[in-house]
């Protein structure tokens, strides 16, 4: 019988509402279940814990499978704005809450969130950028140690 979970360590690399969900429910279901957590914002996924994107992040139309739309069609103007609509609504009836509560809650439950130190000096980024959840800005190394005998995921 193989050894239960015991920590996890989500790697947020996508900013928009498909890429950015998926890891924090993996994140407070780990958490729910006893699991350490911790999350790595890279790259674009660190819209959605920078304090003037997380309350804007919008579902990606344009190239996305998932859509089963034409891209041509995902490209007009406002479909990123209803799709993105339909689906907060969507998770709002479900209970779901918005990427800030969120984040919020799953840093209450004493999971680590993370910005990425190479992504942080690329996009021109300070601490002073991410909401208050955010522990600290991380090196590759340093995410490594940290997950060192866990899982990784990657969204």
């Amino acid at each position: 019988m193989p050894e239960p979970i015991s920590k996890v360590s989500i790697i947020v690399s996508k900013g928009s509402l498909e890429g950015i969900y998926p890891a924090l429910i993996m994140a407070n279901g780990a958490r729910a279940e006893g699991i350490e957590a911790n999350l790595f914002f890279t790259f674009f996924g660190m819209d959605a814990v920078q304090r003037r994107r997380v309350d804007h992040i919008k579902v990606a139309t344009v190239g996305n499978p998932g859509m089963h739309i034409p891209t041509l069609l995902g490209g007009l103007p406002g479909m990123s704005a209803l799709a993105t609509h339909f689906m907060q609504k969507k998770m709002e009836d479900l209970d779901i809450p918005p990427i800030s509560e969120f984040i919020e809650m799953i840093a209450d439950t004493g999971a680590g969130l993370y910005a990425c130190q190479a992504s942080v000096d690329m996009f021109g980024l300070s601490k002073d950028d991410f909401v208050e959840q955010v522990q600290d800005i991380i090196t590759v190394g340093d995410f490594y140690a940290m997950a060192a005998g866990g899982q990784i995921i990657f969204t």
